[in-house]
């Protein structure tokens, strides 16, 4: 695994890991559940700008981790989001990517390029989706309705550009990280030991942004390579 990593790539994940940490024990993380998930996920995006199947696997696990967390503040949207949507679509994301491997084998999923149809329908179903969980989540009074439900939206799209194999998952990751950054701003702001989950989201979106760019790197490598 030494040589499998870039320098950028090392550098990153512990770069991310020591600022997780670092948060964790200067404010006094909601227990150590949170420094498990927090690393948990953050290897878990390292491995999505990869292109290899252990990210969904870990993604799982973060999951089910995250949302006993959430269910800690009373976020239910984040709970029911993650356990009920984002690991069930991480199954299937795993399978996905093991059944769909690029040429150099298992350890790279092959790059999909969905067609706009696909996407639109893509919009369509999240749009449903997000209108269920809004009535779902104002019925057991969620803490930040608002921002809990547009997090639903971009979780549920992240989720399904992963399934696919789209680069542009990473972007609806990074995007459903923004809103987490806001929910998790509004817990520490009551509650100072949620600033490391909060720091926690920051470093994610950096990563995920850093996959979208590995991911159309991915795509055109695999592109000249069947070429040849």
């Amino acid at each position: 695994m030494i040589g499998y990593f870039t320098l950028t790539e090392k550098i990153l994940w512990c770069s991310s890991v020591l600022l997780i940490t670092g948060s964790f024990l200067a404010f006094g993380g909601d227990g150590v559940l949170t420094l498990i998930a927090s690393i948990i996920g953050v290897t878990s995006l390292i491995f999505a700008a990869k292109g290899n199947p252990v990210s969904p696997a870990l993604m799982i696990v973060f999951s089910v981790l995250y949302g006993i967390i959430s269910y800690s503040f009373s976020y239910y949207g984040e709970m029911l989001t993650y356990l009920g949507m984002t690991a069930p679509m991480s199954v299937f994301a795993l399978v996905s990517w093991l059944r769909n491997p690029s040429g150099k084998g298992r350890a790279q999923v092959k790059v999909n390029r969905i067609t706009g149809g696909e996407f639109a329908l893509i919009l369509l179903i999240t749009a449903a989706v997000t209108v269920f969980f809004y009535f779902v989540l104002r019925h057991f009074n969620t803490a930040n309705l608002l921002p809990s439900t547009v997090s639903v939206a971009t979780s549920f799209l992240a989720a399904a550009l992963t399934f696919r194999r789209s680069p542009y998952f990473a972007l609806a990751y990074a995007s459903n990280d923004a809103v987490l950054i806001l929910l998790w701003a509004l817990a520490a702001l009551k509650d100072i030991s949620y600033l490391s989950v909060l720091i926690c989201f920051l470093v994610f979106l950096v990563n995920d942004l850093y996959g979208f760019v590995s991911w159309l790197k991915m795509e055109k490598n695999q592109a000249e390579e069947s070429s040849v």
